[in-house]
Formats: structure tokens, sequence, C-alpha cells
């Protein structure tokens, strides 16, 4: 069973700094795309960032210079590393890694809330 779990989101201050963390059980990264979603309340479910299996590295144009997405291999961890934080980047933040080119699904974890106040 595959299992991720984000952690790290809070409640902060523009201009501030957070960091991300998701972690999995059932599905080895190297193995996936990884990437970071928000949705923010009404809005649709956008992406933020991705890393693919071979370290390709791509971001949303409002994020980018600001967050940093990076794999820890060893310890199968995905995190994304939040600077200068801005209140329209308040959202629930889920962690998605596809297998669907090594035949399996796709997989979504549960979310943690970022809210940053002005």
């Amino acid at each position: 069973q595959v299992q991720l779990v984000e952690s790290g989101g809070g409640l902060v201050q523009a201009g501030d700094s957070l960091r991300l963390s998701c972690a999995a059980s059932g599905v080895r990264f190297s193995m996936a795309d990884i990437s970071w979603y928000r949705q923010a309340p009404g809005k649709q479910r956008e992406l933020v960032a991705i890393i693919t299996s071979g370290g390709f590295l791509n971001y949303a144009d409002s994020v980018k210079g600001r967050f940093t997405i990076s794999r820890n291999a060893a310890k199968n961890t995905v995190d994304l590393q939040m600077n200068s934080l801005k209140p329209e980047d308040t959202a629930v933040y889920y962690c998605n890694a596809d297998a669907r080119r090594w035949g399996r699904e796709s997989y979504w974890g549960r979310g943690t809330q970022v809210t940053v106040s002005s």
C-alpha cells in the first residue's frame, strides 16, 4: 500500500520561509515523478513544482526563484523549500507521486495547509 505524508505546513507572515516534506512508503521516489501541487479556496489545484526520476526540475512561473524542490533518495523524501512567501501562496499543498511510467499509478497525499498572512 502506497502512502504519501506531507508535513511542514503552518501559519507564517509574508516574507517568511517554510520547508515542506513529502515522505513515501510503498513507492520509491527514484521510480516516480514527484510533484507538489496546491489548491487555494475556490480555485483549481495547480502544479507548483516537479522533479522527475531523472532529476529534471520545473516550476510554476509564480514560484520561480522563490521555491526549490529537492529529493533525498536515502530518506525517500521530496522537499519543497519556500522562501519569500506571499499571501497568494496560501493553499493546501499536496504531494503527488506519478509512477505510471513504471506501470503503477499516480498517488496523492492528504495535503498540508500553508497560510501566509500579510
